[in-house]
């Protein structure tokens, strides 16, 4: 299938999941998340997952690092639609997040971090296939952004649902991930 196929049938797989149902989910992505060796991350993109559009508890993830990786620098994205790029912003506890224009929540100020001083980023997606392309929400941010992380960055996607056999029109632009985690699986690429 297409990625804009699979993007209209997992939307709405998605937001047709119940509120219990998907904190359960959660809480199974988190048991699988735990076991991946995170000893040498020192920095992390996170995101913040959009309510609305049903996406996976990416808080949970972000504090369990936290709590396991003292020191751990955590940043989040702040996107750019008039170019379709995006900086990571460096938070703290402190840190104040805003919605932008197009309801992403991001932090309202921070210090920049390059792209290739981050060791792991979480990539958000809809769908994904057995090679770890992944369908996003077709602007091409995180493409964009991986490709200036080192060869080193690992990318962890999350998913509610398991993967497909395979996306008909990647393309040479399209950067996969290192994993996905689902709430029975552990994918790895």
């Amino acid at each position: 299938m297409t990625k804009k196929e699979l993007r209209n049938i997992y939307k709405q797989k998605r937001l047709s999941l119940e509120h219990s149902n998907k904190l359960r989910l959660d809480d199974l992505m988190l048991i699988q998340f735990q076991q991946l060796n995170f000893q040498s991350i020192h920095s992390v993109m996170s995101y913040w997952p959009i309510t609305n559009f049903n996406e996976p508890n990416t808080h949970i993830f972000t504090r369990y690092l936290k709590h396991m990786l003292p020191g751990l620098q955590i940043a989040y994205p702040v996107t750019n639609f008039n170019n379709h790029s995006m900086q990571a912003h460096l938070t703290h506890d402190d840190t104040v997040f805003i919605n932008n224009q197009y309801g992403l929540t991001e932090p309202k100020t921070g210090v920049v971090i390059q792209p290739f001083d981050i060791d792991l980023v979480f990539v958000p997606l809809i769908a994904f296939d057995e090679k770890g392309y992944r369908v996003g929400y077709g602007k091409g941010f995180y493409d964009r952004f991986l490709i200036n992380c080192h060869q080193e960055t690992l990318a962890i996607g999350f998913s509610y649902f398991e993967a497909v056999d395979r996306i008909d029109d990647t393309n040479q632009f399209d950067v996969p991930l290192d994993y996905c985690i689902t709430p029975d699986n552990i994918y790895e690429f």
